[in-house]
């Protein structure tokens, strides 16, 4: 197994703590709200409002759509390998594991968008500030789950690999190839 540099595994650790820290840091802040708060709003501001509204609302149905189709497309796959006659291979297993993966990242992708969306026309200070804690929690998960995928992808590669000591050489004049080994 390979080492990871120093730095590589401080990171590791730091980053995720970090951002653990600033979501405690974010849910703790208590902003009460301001009784003062102005009711009049110009009509574009309201239409503004509607319109980013549907849009957020349309950017979380397009992540279940995604987040859901890659279940499906999971499950069938699943099936298949269990019905099927070859004898069933973690390989199989953790290639459809590693696609839902890939596929939860980008629905979170898509949710994130939607919370800043639903922030982007005149946010309180407390919509912000829940806007940063959801962003903070889901980049965590976003985190770990872009780390797992990773490490399974270069696990999988490394199995794939052929261990082979001898090389090939060539004569640059001819095709003459030999195997030394």
């Amino acid at each position: 197994m390979k080492r990871q540099p120093l730095s590589d595994a401080s990171a590791n650790i730091l980053l995720p703590l970090g951002l653990i820290l600033g979501l405690v840091l974010l849910l703790s802040f208590n902003v009460e709200q301001s009784h003062t708060e102005t009711i009049s709003r110009s009509p574009l501001e309201l239409w503004l409002k509607l319109i980013v509204g549907y849009l957020a609302a349309g950017t979380e149905i397009a992540a279940a759509v995604v987040i859901g189709g890659a279940v499906i497309q999971g499950i069938f796959a699943y099936i298949r390998q269990l019905f099927s006659h070859s004898r069933p291979s973690f390989d199989a297993t953790e290639s459809i594991r590693l696609k839902l993966g890939r596929v939860l990242v980008l629905g979170l992708e898509f949710t994130v968008a939607s919370d800043i969306l639903r922030t982007a026309v005149a946010p309180t200070r407390q919509d912000i500030l829940n806007l940063g804690a959801i962003v903070l929690l889901r980049t965590l998960l976003n985190f770990f789950l872009e780390q797992e995928i990773r490490q399974a992808e270069q696990s999988r590669l490394q199995q794939r690999e052929p261990v082979d000591n001898s090389y090939v050489v060539a004569d640059k004049d001819s095709n003459d190839h030999r195997h030394i080994g």
